[in-house]
């Protein structure tokens, strides 16, 4: 095929679609492996992926910890043999009592969770006891994105003095999620992300001087993924380099990362002279952004998006234009993430032709438990 995202008319899918590239999610696994250079420090996020068979090529190339965010997306990966995860949650009433059966179904792979406040702390070591075990907790930090998370200062000093005292509760040390580090510019958004680290280093220092180990620290997610990979007490754990998107190939252009999903839709009417509609709706892209940011085009950059409803994209095309009812076009998804939760599956291509389907198991609340 001429484009790398070009499938063979007589393989093409129904649409809409999303396909998967395995030689770049390939690619992109090694390229993560190696910009953090070593495996005991790489802890990938599986939010994006969400299917055994993503996960099981960052298992080929040596990666044995991960982070997840949801009770499925950690069931997913003791399915598949993880070693040790990270639910990057706060698990409390019903959650809580899922991650224990969990922990039980599958033995062979080290769970730990989140915590960020002492009632909490105290809920999660008194039913870690009532089940008769003892589980790894990360203090959650709140290094600026204000979403979770306690701010580094004398309470969250406080709170992780109070978990070595919980029974039920290993401590396993910080957790600082930095998402809100956006600038395009790396050594801008360098000097950002080292401010916001300081806060956790001073904190770490302080606990150290009270006598109280910080075993792990883990921090970030993509875009301070090379930030923080220079930093031999850190591990990392992005997500979104596994599929990579518009948006991080926009913000991160100093990243070594492919674009390994790609939206295929196509032309479903063309209800005025520059106007063109697809069937990419709500329900097929994710539609956080405003409307001209959602997707982009691979092969129509002169489409503009002005309305989406959910099963219908209306672009503006230049008048005169060639495009004709039944046209398939290419896209990359601004946000990757939530897109793929809107596929049960997603097509595999290679040479051009659907070899397969990877299942998107953990877009699902519930997979057993």
């Amino acid at each position: 095929m001429s484009n790398w995202y070009e499938i063979k008319k007589e393989s093409l899918p129904d649409t809409p679609a999303l396909v998967v590239f395995p030689e770049r999610v390939k690619h992109n696994a090694q390229a993560a492996v190696n910009l953090v250079g070593d495996l005991s420090r790489f802890r990938p996020h599986v939010k994006t992926n969400k299917s055994a068979e993503a996960i099981q090529h960052l298992l080929a190339v040596g990666v044995y910890q991960f982070k997840c965010a949801t009770i499925a997306e950690a069931e997913l990966l003791g399915s598949v043999g993880a070693k040790d995860v990270v639910l990057a949650y706060q698990p409390q009433g019903p959650k809580l009592q899922r991650f224990i059966k969990l922990i039980h179904e599958f033995p062979h792979t080290q769970y730990a969770c989140l915590t960020d406040n002492p009632a909490i702390a105290q809920e999660q070591s008194d039913a870690f006891i009532a089940a008769g075990i003892k589980v790894p907790v990360y203090i959650d930090l709140n290094v600026g994105m204000n979403r979770t998370g306690i701010i580094p200062d004398e309470k969250a000093l406080e709170l992780y003095q109070l978990m070595h005292q919980l029974p039920g509760i290993i401590v396993g040390g910080f957790h600082a999620y930095d998402g809100h580090l956006r600038n395009p510019d790396i050594l801008e958004r360098s000097k950002e992300c080292d401010a916001a680290y300081a806060k956790v280093v001073a904190l770490k220092e302080k606990a150290e001087v009270a006598g109280l180990k910080v075993p792990v620290v883990i921090a970030g997610g993509s875009p301070s993924f090379p930030i923080h990979a220079a930093r031999p007490e850190v591990q990392c754990s992005p997500g979104t380099f596994i599929y990579w998107d518009h948006g991080y190939s926009n913000l991160c252009k100093e990243q070594p990362f492919l674009p390994a999903a790609v939206l295929v839709t196509r032309v479903l009417s063309l209800p005025a002279p520059n106007k063109v509609c697809t069937d990419l709706g709500h329900k097929s892209v994710a539609a956080e952004n405003e409307i001209t940011k959602r997707i982009a085009f691979l092969n129509a950059p002169d489409l503009v998006a002005t309305g989406q409803s959910e099963e219908h994209l209306v672009l503006e095309a230049p008048i005169g234009h060639s495009y004709k009812v039944g046209d398939v076009l290419y896209g990359l998804p601004y946000h990757i993430c939530p897109t793929v939760a809107l596929y049960e599956s997603v097509f595999t291509i290679e040479d051009g032709e659907v070899t397969g389907t990877w299942r998107n198991t953990a877009r699902d609340r519930y997979i057993t438990f």
